[in-house]
């Protein structure tokens, strides 16, 4: 085998793996993030934390509603934010790397850290819970 090879094939094999972990449907993602954390996700947690001020100025229904069912705003731009249910909103946690960037970028401004797998994982079982 080529020099190359055995240095490139491992390394997009991890890639495949890692890409494995955050599949492509909500449930699918939940099951990853439980994997991760260790233990199964508690939506009753993921409500309260949603709605729970962390130290900081904003919680995460501060743009998204205490019921992310429907249309909410962000808290200092106004910008329009659909609904976050995945029921209410199907192109919601469908795509991995958009989820990962959104709960990385949502956690910061509610946190001031990223959030933990099993943070991530009550969070969405919470939102997967809630049905039209």
């Amino acid at each position: 085998m080529h020099r190359c090879h055995r240095t490139v094939l491992p390394v997009v094999a991890a890639a495949l793996c890692s890409t494995a972990l955050w599949a492509g449907t909500p449930a699918e993602q939940l099951n990853a993030l439980a994997a991760q954390a260790g233990r199964s996700p508690n939506p009753a947690q993921g409500q309260q934390f949603f709605n729970a001020q962390h130290g900081r100025e904003w919680s995460c229904a501060s743009c998204h509603n205490a019921l992310p069912t429907g249309d909410g705003k962000h808290a200092s731009t106004g910008k329009a934010i659909t609904a976050l249910a995945p029921a209410f909103n199907p192109e919601r946690f469908t795509d991995p790397a958009k989820s990962e960037k959104w709960f990385r970028r949502n956690c910061n401004d509610v946190l001031a850290r990223e959030c933990s797998a099993a943070e991530k994982a009550d969070v969405l079982a919470w939102l997967i819970s809630l049905k039209r």
